[in-house]
């Protein structure tokens, strides 16, 4: 009997896979009874479920205008990255974008922060040709921020936990629920240097298992143990990729980017835009590195969950004509010491 339970619960698995991965061999005229039942298994993989029927067809219709327009976006074989099926699949664009960013859009930069600019350049520093801080164990886990606009509480948590692995050999997961109670952003968007400033002005921050993310801002916890200590940040001279190489080369540096529709269903490959300059989310840059056919890219670490992408990271083009970086990459980023 276990056998046979078994047996039909790995049948349903494969069935599920084999479902959800077989409208990238369909064509682009889909009929309704075969993107029903994609709906159907998709909804059990990320455990969806609606309040009524009207809200259940709502989506159904937006998941078939995106499962067609993911089919025709990888058939473009001019393309050196793929879009595909994820949590975001029943979103319109414009849902997604308002409800999965989170930074502060009246932004200014000359009047949040004073720019560093000199990065050690009075020394000789070999800048190396790629690096991925992931594999020097200086990345924590892809982190989820839900529908609370707290990416930059994401971002400046991951460029810090870098640092302190950095210094101390040590790596902390840190508590971005902290960040979100305890400043004015909250989860109606802020800055990454809004992160920073509470981390020095508290002598620390809280680690994660004991400050745990709720997905929605609550009543700052004052009480907490505190680690991580940071004695400032350092803003990298904005439209200069060259600067922002350097800085990568030495730690994970938070940024501020632009993200397009685009962004929603992205699943691998070197994203290349385009997608604009207006800096509305907050990621981390991780390493950096070019692929075989000679494309450069960043690596960043966002905060939409392990299934988004290259497992929750996304490679994205590098070395631009565009001084502002591709969707802005080089506009503001920052990085903690």
């Amino acid at each position: 009997m276990t056998i046979a339970i078994e047996m039909n619960q790995f049948i349903f698995c494969v069935c599920v896979i084999l479902c959800l991965s077989s409208y990238s061999a369909m064509s682009q005229t889909f009929n309704e009874s075969s993107v029903a039942k994609i709906h159907e298994q998709w909804m059990i993989q990320y455990e969806r479920s609606y309040e009524n029927d009207f809200e259940k067809e709502k989506r159904l219709k937006i998941f078939k205008e995106n499962l067609e327009y993911i089919e025709k976006f990888n058939n473009n074989a001019n393309k050196s990255y793929k879009l595909g099926l994820n949590q975001f699949s029943d979103l319109t664009k414009d849902e997604f974008i308002s409800s999965y960013t989170g930074l502060n859009t009246d932004f200014n930069i000359s009047r949040q922060t004073s720019f560093s600019s000199n990065i050690e350049s009075s020394k000789v520093y070999h800048i190396p040709g790629s690096i991925d801080w992931r594999e020097k164990g200086a990345v924590t886990n892809v982190k989820t921020q839900g529908g609370c606009g707290s990416c930059w509480a994401f971002a400046a948590v991951a460029a810090v936990e870098g640092y302190i692995k950095i210094k101390t050999g040590n790596l902390p997961s840190l508590s971005e629920q902290e960040l979100v109670d305890c400043t004015s952003g909250g989860c109606k968007g802020a800055y990454v240097i809004d992160g920073y400033k509470h981390i020095i002005e508290k002598n620390g921050i809280a680690t994660e298992e004991s400050y745990p993310y709720t997905q929605t801002a609550g009543t700052c916890q004052q009480n907490k143990a505190r680690t991580a200590q940071i004695s400032r940040y350092i803003t990298v001279p904005p439209n200069d990729e060259q600067q922002l190489l350097r800085a990568v080369s030495k730690q994970p540096v938070a940024t501020h980017i632009s993200v397009n529709g685009d962004w929603s269903a992205y699943k691998e490959g070197v994203f290349t835009g385009p997608c604009g300059t207006n800096l509305i989310h907050a990621v981390t840059i991780v390493g950096y590195g070019a692929t075989k056919e000679g494309i450069r890219y960043w690596v960043i670490k966002n905060s939409w969950g392990p299934n988004w992408g290259e497992g929750g990271f996304m490679r994205i083009q590098r070395g631009i004509s565009d001084k502002r970086g591709l969707c802005g990459m080089a506009m503001w980023p920052t990085y903690p010491y």
